[in-house]
């Protein structure tokens, strides 16, 4: 019996019948969705939430952060964010309600030197998960070009998980290499909701 025949008895099949895409692509643990906040004060908030495109490989990935805009050249007002598939970057979404974030505040001084180094070291977090067995209680994060200052945050599903939060917040500032002085805060999503002026209650901080 000759090789080819053999192979096909066995149900082996050849590496020309797989698809070159399964070949080369390196898949990702989990499915990112990229969602788009456009300022447009015609649209209610809802609708200026776009889901742009997902992706499952580290590939795909890149093809689309290389031809994505820098976060630091979005108008104000805008965010971008990324979350697992089935997700919706808002506090309504059933997976987000119990759940909180750490909040990173940048300063319009750093839009330009660190703003961009900071979400792309998270976003590779958030695909590479680099939070070990924490990675399941990570939802997605988000950045946003504000006037007064930018804000990147990592969403978390249950605020009760303290474990989980507090491996997410040490790995965020270990890979940011963010000054010890560099403080980032915890806040649950109900208390975000029901802030008083522009400050929230943190939880944690660290």
């Amino acid at each position: 019996m000759s090789t080819e025949s053999q192979e096909q008895d066995s149900g082996v099949g050849t590496a020309e019948e797989l698809s070159p895409e399964l070949l080369i692509k390196h898949p990702l643990q989990n499915v990112w969705s990229l969602w788009f906040y456009k300022n447009d004060r015609t649209k209610s908030w809802e609708e200026n939430l776009m889901e742009i495109i997902t992706c499952d490989t580290v590939e795909d990935f890149w093809a689309l952060y290389n031809h994505l805009e820098v976060v630091s050249k979005i108008p104000l007002g805008c965010d971008y964010a990324l979350f697992k598939q089935g997700i919706k970057p808002m506090w309504e979404d059933t997976r987000n309600k119990q759940g909180g974030r750490w909040l990173l505040n940048v300063q319009k001084s750093q839009r330009n030197t660190d703003l961009n180094n900071y979400w792309l070291e998270i976003l590779l977090c958030m695909i590479g998960e680099a939070f070990d067995e924490s990675s399941d209680d990570v939802n997605g994060t988000v950045v946003q070009i504000r006037n007064k200052g930018d804000k990147l945050a990592v969403w978390t599903a249950d605020v009760k998980h303290y474990d989980a939060i507090m491996k997410i917040g040490k790995t965020i500032k270990d890979r940011l290499n963010l000054h010890p002085r560099n403080t980032i805060g915890y806040e649950a999503h109900t208390d975000t909701q029901v802030k008083t002026g522009s400050v929230a209650k943190c939880r944690y901080t660290l």
